[in-house]
C-alpha cells in the first residue's frame, strides 16, 4: 500500500525514476480496487476512481519508462492496436538501467 500512496503523493511528478516494484504494486492495487468496485456494482464510482487516477497512472508510467532509459512519450505507442500495448508492457518490465539522464538508479540506493 505504501507504493500506491507514494505514487499518489507524486501524482503530477513526471521527472525522476520509478522501480519496477513501485510501478507494478501501484497497478496491482489499482486493479484490485477497480475489481472490487465492479463486483459490488459501483460502476459510476469505478469510472470516477479511474478518472481520478488517470494523471497518477500516466506519471508513474513515465517515471518507470525513465528508469529503463526511455522518455515518457513512449506511452503513446499503446495507441497502436495490440502491438503497441505489447511493446509498452515489454518496456515496463525491463530492468533498471544505471545512472542515466533521468537520474540515479533507484535500486543502487545512492542519493542524487
Amino acid at each position: 500500500m505504501d507504493y500506491f500512496i507514494g505514487a499518489l503523493k507524486k501524482y503530477a511528478d513526471f521527472t525522476g525514476r520509478a522501480r519496477r516494484q513501485e510501478y507494478w504494486m501501484f497497478i496491482l492495487i489499482y486493479m484490485i480496487i477497480n475489481f472490487v468496485l465492479a463486483v459490488l456494482g459501483l460502476n459510476i464510482i469505478s469510472m470516477i476512481f479511474g478518472l481520478a487516477l488517470l494523471v497518477p497512472s500516466i506519471s508513474i508510467a513515465a517515471r518507470r519508462l525513465h528508469d529503463t532509459g526511455r522518455t515518457g512519450w513512449w506511452q503513446l505507442i499503446a495507441l497502436i492496436p495490440l502491438i503497441g500495448i505489447i511493446i509498452l508492457i515489454v518496456f515496463l518490465v525491463q530492468d533498471s538501467h544505471d545512472t542515466n539522464e533521468y537520474g540515479v538508479n533507484p535500486k543502487s540506493g545512492e542519493l542524487a
